[in-house]
């Protein structure tokens, strides 16, 4: 059949490989959305700081406080998200477009979800680029408006997600989050430190800490 020729040829390969790879883009939202992003549990002590390594440069008369929200004491680097209504662990940001904080637990996944989704959509661009052909007349738009349409979608995606991705990958290799960059001068631990990021540790060994 004609099918059995393709597959010999290998050309159902590429198809293949794209359905999985959007597969994996599907399944990794929906896991980054509905897990738990780090919430500190009203039983948790606040020595109990996991996962953020020995940081000695912090001063000492800098006190962990007990969150006017939910009264649980916050770790170091945990803020309340409002929306959650939890204190989350190393709170990065809050994702809209997840309808969950990005945090301690579900951060590094959310970095891979990014980087499946930006392969998705340099495909899919690719596709759609390959299709156009290019002629100055309007029965040619009439009949390539909507492949026009879909690449310049697929193109605008493609641009915001790689510059998220960038931005989130350059605050890790920092050992910053999104909400310490931004709001640094707000942050206690922050303004009593005698450096401007005492989270630094290198960007080979910022990089390690996070993904291993």
């Amino acid at each position: 059949s004609d099918m059995q020729k393709q597959e010999e040829r290998g050309e159902l390969l590429q198809p293949l490989i794209f359905v999985l790879l959007v597969l994996c883009s599907v399944l990794l939202y929906f896991k980054v959305s509905l897990m738990d992003p780090g919430f500190v549990k009203p039983e948790e002590e606040e020595g109990e700081n996991k996962g953020q390594g020995v940081i000695p440069q912090i001063p000492g008369d800098v006190k962990l406080r007990r969150c006017g929200y939910c009264l649980v004491k916050q770790p170091m680097r945990a803020k309340h998200c409002q929306l959650c209504q939890h204190c989350v662990r190393r709170y990065d940001h809050h994702c809209p477009w997840l309808e969950n904080c990005v945090g301690e637990r579900n951060h590094s996944l959310f970095i891979v979800y990014l980087s499946v989704q930006l392969g998705v959509l340099l495909w899919g661009g690719h596709v759609a680029w390959s299709g156009l052909y290019f002629e100055q007349s309007w029965e040619w738009l009439q009949h390539n408006i909507f492949l026009l349409m879909s690449f310049l979608l697929i193109l605008i995606f493609t641009i915001v997600v790689l510059l998220l991705l960038v931005c989130q990958l350059y605050l890790i290799s920092c050992n910053t989050t999104t909400w310490e960059f931004m709001l640094s001068h707000r942050i206690s631990y922050l303004q009593h430190s005698e450096l401007e990021n005492p989270f630094d540790q290198g960007i080979i060994l910022n990089l390690w800490r996070f993904f291993c």
